[in-house]
């Protein structure tokens, strides 16, 4: 006979208002429910089973929610997809918590609901911890059971300091900032070059709990991969030829705050090692040192480039992926963020009005047109440094297209060509063309795979079949 799963004594799901916090699964799967009835104290939640996708937004017309789960299965089986029910239950019921439990080969899913706004998502099977951790953290984002924001500041959050738009692109991830925030689980931030992931990890620290503490950034692409151990964990005196010296690393510096760990992608497999064992028990070893050091500093990672791809190449461990993959973020690049480029050039232009002691009142139409039209591979950084160029050169009060770099100039050159000889082998023509989409994006593969009109996954398979590094 199965053991009665013994009721939890823990009451942080207990709402400040006395009644229970209602929940409400979609899902067919009677276990689900009763594996997080027996989650929480008696009365502390209240559980309703849905099974159909399809008949939850009737469900909201007549009762509110505090939390919406969906499972993928749930999603699979309905005429009305994850994303559009979010749209509705987004408009109907704004201070609902939506998550999805989905199934590993369903990982898509989960991926297309946080761009579109969902809270969190687990992967079945989830354990128990994993499980009350979420909900716990999904009621104290629920405006009635945790002081904040009112309903109005929910529908559009207010950037944090240093970041600027209002596309509804940046409001997800400010709303997901205020909720990374509120706990202290890792966070993973994903972003092309030059999006502002450092602004974001920051405004996370600056938020939290950990804000008295210590933020530490650690850009781990610009050190030699040999010094990295060193930086993070330190040394002892004589741990290796040069250590003449004792040095603190990043986790002991940062205890009680947060560690930023910038290109996280770019680390071997040893320094893999030691960051997986940090965050399983939580404690670490100087280089050369035999005694373990306590940390209890949070980790935020980031990276541009999708480490899921690196996980299938075998470049990054699958173990420390899913450890840091608690919580992500994904920053849209400035070619998505619709109505953000105007803000972004008064922000500059009055940053460096200041820095260059200019009085340049405005832009021309005609320049503001031009930067609206360009991709932007740089980001926000390179959209800076062309304001920040523009703004020195100015011998008037208006910015005018001739100060701009000569990229945005009608006569800039075109993008290059390729041509091959009739009779060039197809597997060399490949080839080429996948090293000159490379050149083109400044190796960024995403883009590189988009120009090619692949798949990323395609793209690292025939970089491995070509040998291109």
């Amino acid at each position: 006979m199965a053991k009665r799963r013994k009721k939890s004594t823990r009451t942080r799901a207990l709402p400040k208002s006395g009644r229970s916090a209602r929940l409400i699964l979609v899902t067919r799967d009677v276990q689900l429910v009763q594996q997080i009835e027996g989650l929480f104290p008696t009365g502390a939640v209240q559980v309703t089973r849905e099974p159909s996708i399809d008949r939850v937004v009737e469900r909201f017309e007549s009762q509110a929610y505090d939390i919406l789960i969906v499972t993928s299965a749930a999603v699979k089986a309905g005429e009305i997809d994850g994303v559009e029910l979010l749209e509705v239950i987004g408009a109907q019921s704004p201070n609902t918590q939506v998550v999805f439990i989905v199934e590993p080969r369903d990982i898509s899913i989960a991926m297309s609901a946080l761009k579109a706004g969902a809270y969190q998502y687990a992967k079945m099977p989830a354990t128990d911890k994993e499980l009350r951790l979420l909900i716990e953290t999904s009621l104290k984002m629920h405006p009635e059971l945790e002081p904040g924001p009112s309903a109005a500041e929910t529908k559009a959050p207010q950037p944090p300091p240093r970041m600027v738009g209002r596309s509804r692109a940046m409001q997800a991830v400010y709303r997901q900032i205020r909720q990374a925030a509120a706990t202290d689980i890792p966070v993973l931030i994903l972003g092309e070059t030059g999006t502002g992931k450092d602004l974001v990890a920051h405004a996370i620290h600056a938020q939290s709990d950990r804000s008295e503490g210590s933020f530490v950034p650690v850009h781990l692409g610009a050190l030699p991969p040999e010094l990295v151990a060193s930086e993070l964990f330190g040394h002892e005196k004589g741990a290796f030829t040069g250590a003449n010296l004792r040095r603190i690393g990043r986790f002991e510096l940062a205890r009680g705050g947060t560690v930023f760990l910038d290109e996280i992608g770019t680390v071997d497999e040893r320094v893999q090692v030691g960051l997986l064992r940090l965050i399983e028990r939580k404690k670490f070893h100087r280089l050369g040192g035999c005694r373990a050091i306590s940390s209890n500093a949070r980790i935020v990672a980031a990276s541009n480039r999708d480490l899921a791809d690196d996980v299938q190449t075998g470049v990054f461990r699958e173990d420390l992926y899913y450890r840091l993959d608690v919580f992500r973020i994904e920053i849209p690049p400035v070619r998505e963020r619709q109505g953000d480029i105007a803000l972004l050039i008064d922000e500059f232009l009055s940053r460096y009005n200041v820095a260059f002691e200019k009085h340049v009142a405005g832009i021309s139409p005609e320049c503001v047109s031009r930067l609206e039209r360009y991709d932007w591979p740089g980001n926000v950084r390179e959209l800076k440094n062309v304001i920040q160029r523009a703004v020195l050169v100015c011998t008037g009060e208006v910015l005018l297209p001739e100060y701009l770099p000569p990229r945005f100039r009608p006569d800039k050159p075109a993008r290059p060509r390729v041509t091959f000889d009739v009779g060039t082998p197809l597997a060399e023509v490949e080839r080429e063309m996948i090293v000159q989409a490379l050149r083109v994006t400044k190796n960024n593969r995403k883009r590189a795979a988009d120009l090619l009109g692949i798949s990323r996954r395609s793209l690292y398979n025939r970089l491995r079949k070509y040998d291109i590094r």
